[in-house]
């Protein structure tokens, strides 16, 4: 299931932050940021949060394992659309 833009708006922000950051990390295959300074990071957070509200990216909710976590639109199976 999606979970609707909007209703990210209304999360305490240190929790989207968390969610990206996570994202982030993943999308790095050697799952560290000790090359990203502060603004760098900085300044992927927007992009993801910028890509969110395009609906590039999506925040998905499984109920099989209650997980979530914010994946690329194009990577997501249509029944999560529904």
């Amino acid at each position: 299931m999606l979970v609707p833009y909007e209703a990210l708006l209304s999360l305490p922000q240190e929790v989207l932050q968390r969610m990206i950051k996570e994202y982030l990390l993943s999308q790095l295959e050697d799952g560290s940021f000790s090359d990203a300074d502060e603004q760098q990071l900085s300044r992927a957070i927007d992009q993801c949060k910028l890509a969110l509200k395009k609906g590039e990216l999506v925040v998905e909710y499984s109920e099989d394992d209650e997980s979530i976590a914010i994946r690329q639109r194009e990577h997501i199976s249509r029944s999560s659309f529904d």
